[in-house]
């Protein structure tokens, strides 16, 4: 439950449109419903203004589709996250009413029409990349957010980072995802005057270390206004991304 939810239900009261009671039951789950296996976070919207995301990988597919099945009696919208076509397939058994995004590996249940404001710039070095940027792109889409993909304008050919600048620009935020060394941070980083969420993923060869080179190339990066998030970590970059965007969304900008 979200705090327009809980407003809509106290004006209601306030109304007379349903007894304390009945208002009561609806909130009798929180701040969360102890299935045994799962503690289902109902407060989390209203505490800080996102929902609870599900994340997939490891689950058991039973207890899987149990929580989703107990979030949708709240006609929730529903992000699954690290969702691979088993995951899609044991929600399908739950309800029809899914979108998955196989690329980001997230499965949106119950989706909803979201007002998107401002713009969030998703920067790929490589299009080995693009796994890691779409989930952070469908993850800043959810929450609400106007987001421009810009994928494979790496080191190696910065022409083609130079020649997307004004798309780039154009943002509040912007998140730069890179394996290999992970320069692609910095280079954005020096050229935009907004925050750059940087992604470290797991592409690359050996010395690479799955992800790792990146990662601790983007946290010694010598341009400021960087903030780094894990290795492969799409969600968290998209999660970041949709707050920042929308502080400068509240302030007025663009």
């Amino acid at each position: 439950m979200n705090r327009e939810r809980v407003i809509e239900l106290l004006s209601k009261v306030k109304n007379g449109e349903i007894s304390v009671d009945e208002a009561a039951e609806h909130l009798r789950d929180l701040p969360f419903k102890d299935l045994d296996y799962a503690k289902i976070d109902h407060h989390r919207g209203i505490r800080v203004g996102y929902p609870e995301v599900i994340y997939s990988q490891g689950k058991d597919l039973e207890h899987l589709k149990g929580i989703v099945a107990h979030m949708l009696e709240r006609d929730a919208n529903i992000l699954a996250t690290r969702a691979d076509e088993r995951v899609y397939n044991a929600i399908l058994e739950v309800t029809d009413n899914v979108v998955y995004h196989r690329l980001a590996r997230i499965c949106i249940v119950n989706p909803k029409e979201v007002e998107k404001v401002g713009k969030v710039a998703v920067v790929t070095g490589g299009t080995a990349d693009v796994p890691v940027a779409e989930e952070a792109a469908v993850v800043c889409e959810a929450f609400g957010n106007n987001v421009e993909r810009v994928y494979d304008v790496g080191v190696a050919g910065i022409h083609r980072l130079f020649n997307n600048l004004d798309r780039i620009r154009d943002a509040n935020v912007v998140v730069a995802v890179a394996g290999m060394e992970g320069a692609l941070a910095s280079v954005v980083a020096g050229l935009v005057n907004v925050p750059v969420i940087a992604v470290p993923t797991s592409v690359g060869y050996g010395a690479n270390f799955n992800g790792l080179s990146a990662l601790l190339t983007m946290l010694n990066s010598c341009a400021a206004g960087i903030g780094v998030v894990n290795i492969d970590n799409g969600f968290g970059a998209g999660y970041l991304a949709s707050q920042i965007n929308k502080g400068f969304m509240g302030r007025g900008n663009r």
